[in-house]
């Protein structure tokens, strides 16, 4: 089986020349038994070419195409197998490893609480805005470390006796500090008790004719 065509033939007792010595090598062409037909083949002037599509991760040893075999801009993004939906190109492996797709969720509340995902700009927000809440009366702030604020108002015109104050928020496991004062000047003393997750009752110790704020902390 040969591989190469002659590029010329010599008769029994022919005389040798350079001229045919030399067509011998340089016309000689690429018989198509010096490929495989999949990944090569030889075109009509006798070359041995790569087929379209030839040549896949099968063909290519570990490590063989590096930054240096490969043009500027060749690998562009149609190029790349398509990434499924809400899922990203990383690592989170711990450790250097080959890309692999990453979770995008989109969780307002985090309750994934994912060491290996990644958060839309949308549950982000959503969740810093869901921490805090504000307005003139009464409001509260969750703190990273779990800890929380809140503040409000008592109303106590006319009031006597103990009343119950709920929370703009209750506190997950406990609240363990609240403080009320009257608006007005007059710093009325109140005697506080109850205090749970989601509310307190407070009473001040002389009639008081103004509103009171209160201050809770929490967690």
């Amino acid at each position: 089986m040969s591989i190469i065509n002659k590029g010329t033939s010599f008769a029994n007792g022919e005389q040798l020349t350079a001229d045919k010595i030399n067509d011998l090598i340089d016309l000689a062409t690429f018989n198509q038994d010096a490929t495989d037909s999949q990944t090569t083949d030889v075109n009509s002037s006798g070359q041995i070419v790569v087929n379209q599509g030839g040549i896949d991760t099968a063909q290519l040893a570990t490590g063989a195409v590096e930054t240096a075999q490969l043009a500027t801009g060749a690998v562009t993004k149609s190029r790349i197998e398509n990434v499924a939906n809400m899922k990203a190109l990383g690592n989170t492996s711990g450790s250097a490893s080959e890309p692999r797709e990453v979770a995008i969720l989109d969780e307002d509340d985090m309750s994934s609480d994912s060491d290996t995902s990644l958060a839309t700009q949308k549950s982000i927000k959503a969740y810093v805005d869901g921490d805090s809440s504000f307005n003139t009366s009464e409001g509260y702030q969750k703190l990273p470390g779990g800890l929380i604020i809140q503040f409000g108002h008592r109303t106590t015109d006319g009031v006597s006796g103990f009343t119950t104050t709920t929370f703009p928020t209750s506190f997950a496991t406990k609240c363990m500090f609240v403080n009320i004062v009257e608006e007005g000047g007059s710093y009325r003393e109140f005697n506080i008790r109850n205090i749970g997750v989601s509310s307190f009752q407070s009473e001040a110790i002389t009639t008081v004719s103004n509103e009171a704020r209160y201050f809770a902390i929490g967690f």
